[in-house]
């Protein structure tokens, strides 16, 4: 339903009316500008929506931050990991050098006496067995003891009325290490049961 037109001329203060008492009141502001929030505007929807803002814009940071120290965290470890890596080889390495020097003292006198090289070779053999016992791993060639699975691998089965069922009667390579450290298991032959 329209609504009629007014005349509005009424509503106007005639010209020669007193201006508004100047006192202690405020200024009224300019059109287009709001007043500043009061102090219970806090409390209102607008400074909560404030507030979570301003918290989650904190926790974005934190969160942020938190991954980018992970990432840190990351690439420290495998920088450490490396250099143990690394210094692991070296060691190893080195420990292998004086087996080298003896192979090669070894083959420099291979043409003067034979039998020196066999005993050459042993020595070189049981210093490379002492370096691997040093470094964890015990070395395995014991005949006449119990097959056992997590120690040796059977490449044969032989019939020796000498000796038990599923024992150890020839080990054709020497295993090295014990269960969670083995380098190699050993490879046997096995008495079976008649």
């Amino acid at each position: 339903m329209p609504i009629p037109p007014q005349d509005r001329s009424s509503d106007l203060p005639p010209e020669a009316a007193a201006p508004p008492p100047q006192g202690d009141l405020p200024e009224p502001a300019p059109p287009g500008t709001e007043a500043g929030p009061g102090p219970d505007a806090a409390t209102g929807p607008a400074g909560a929506e404030d507030e979570y803002t301003a918290a989650l814009k904190e926790v974005e940071d934190r969160w942020r931050r938190a991954l980018a120290d992970l990432d840190n965290l990351r690439k420290r470890h495998a920088r450490e990991l490396d250099r143990e890596r690394g210094a692991e080889r070296a060691r190893t390495a080195a420990a292998l050098l004086p087996v080298i020097d003896n192979l090669e003292l070894a083959l420099g006198h291979a043409a003067s006496d034979p039998g020196a090289i066999v005993e050459g070779v042993r020595a070189v053999r049981d210093q490379a067995v002492s370096i691997l016992e040093r470094l964890g791993y015990e070395r395995h060639a014991e005949t006449g003891v119990p097959f056992d699975p997590s120690r040796h691998e059977v490449v044969g089965v032989v019939q020796d009325p000498d000796a038990e069922p599923n024992t150890v009667t020839q080990v054709l390579r020497p295993g090295y290490g014990e269960a969670e450290r083995q380098l190699r298991p050993a490879a046997v032959t096995v008495a079976k049961r008649e």
